[in-house]
């Protein structure tokens, strides 16, 4: 089906506020192919990608061998690990798990094995965001925080493009990881038949819903990007992905007019 390039207004809720205190910046959705079908927003600046680096981490991961499958490896959790997320953070945790609860001290277990080098030839083999690795200035802790509101930064049209070569096999990993990548990230039905597949990210200011949709073969590449007022009680990130799934299904329709 042949898409028309949607500059368009969208539905208030999308256009201005997530929440009363959330405000969205970006909302782009892209075809299989490559074109942009809908951009909304400033969809050109970096900002820390948080939590969906869990997406280049994971298929690292698969491909080096040092994730084997949804439920392997299963590590335990250690006194001093991140916990900020409470008891969901505690737990024994498996690939699946990982990307369910958005585990950070999972993470940091990855890049760790890595170390600096081979993680950087990663992402810059990726082509992800900045590729800056180097951390909090002075602090040497890129291994721990880099995509953590630090110095990895990537804009929603560069989100786009690293999810599309996903999709299509263009990253430079084999195809189990993307296999395997794509079954842990978590899938939401929505109406008409389609399925969501995305993953959440959220460090103060910033909240992100990635991913892509798909029905009967058709895939369509998505990002929404939100910034916080102030504080709250919940992940922007969460809010971000709850607001983009009730409005999803109206947005494909109004591509397809």
């Amino acid at each position: 089906m042949k898409f028309r390039l949607a500059w368009l207004a969208l539905p208030a809720l999308a256009l201005s506020f997530v929440s009363a205190e959330a405000k969205t910046v970006c909302t782009m959705i892209a075809g299989e192919d490559g074109e942009i079908v809908l951009r909304d927003g400033d969809c050109g600046t970096q900002v820390t990608p948080a939590s969906t680096f869990k997406i280049p981490l994971s298929l690292m991961g698969f491909d080096s061998g040092f994730l084997t499958d949804e439920h392997s490896p299963t590590l335990p959790f250690r006194e001093g690990y991140p916990d900020w997320a409470g008891e969901a953070w505690r737990q024994p945790t498996d690939p699946a798990r990982w990307m369910k609860y958005s585990v950070v001290w999972f993470s940091q277990q990855i890049t760790r094995e890595f170390g600096k080098d081979r993680l950087q030839a990663y992402v810059d083999a990726f082509g992800y965001g900045n590729a800056d690795l180097s951390g909090d200035p002075g602090k040497e802790n890129g291994l721990e925080r880099s995509w953590i509101g630090s110095s990895l930064k990537i804009s929603p049209e560069e989100q786009v493009g690293f999810l599309r070569r996903f999709l299509t096999g263009e990253l430079p990993v084999s195809d189990r990881a993307v296999d395997m990548t794509r079954r842990i990230i978590e899938t939401t039905p929505l109406a008409d038949g389609w399925e969501a597949h995305g993953k959440t990210g959220g460090a103060f200011p910033w909240g992100w819903f990635v991913g892509w949709a798909e029905k009967d073969g058709r895939k369509l590449v998505f990002v929404r990007l939100v910034r916080d007022e102030k504080r709250q009680g919940t992940s922007p990130g969460i809010r971000a992905r709850q607001a983009f799934l009730e409005e999803l299904p109206r947005l494909i329709a109004s591509l397809d007019r």
